[in-house]
């Protein structure tokens, strides 16, 4: 049954002791009712992670990568020190 201004959301959320905890506070007012789906998130494994990191680069020209790759290098770069 569909309510007028009913929301739908995904929220991240961790089960510890007894209660689903979200990862970051809900757009929703203290109070309100929901339903919740559990569905489950695995754990990446070794595998998984190195296949995504082989396809870090795909696409890009060895100009623009050897660009990333020097950036990388300096990693002062990546912080507000060198504001």
């Amino acid at each position: 049954m569909s309510k007028t201004g009913a929301v739908k959301a995904t929220v991240d959320a961790v089960f510890q002791d007894g209660v689903f905890k979200p990862q970051r506070r809900p757009d929703l007012p203290e109070g309100e009712r929901v339903r919740i789906t559990v569905e489950t998130v695995g754990q990446a494994m070794p595998d998984d992670i190195l296949h995504l990191a082989a396809c870090v680069y795909e696409g890009l020209s060895t100009k623009d990568i050897d660009e990333i790759e020097e950036m990388a290098r300096h990693r002062s770069l990546f912080t507000d020190a060198h504001l």
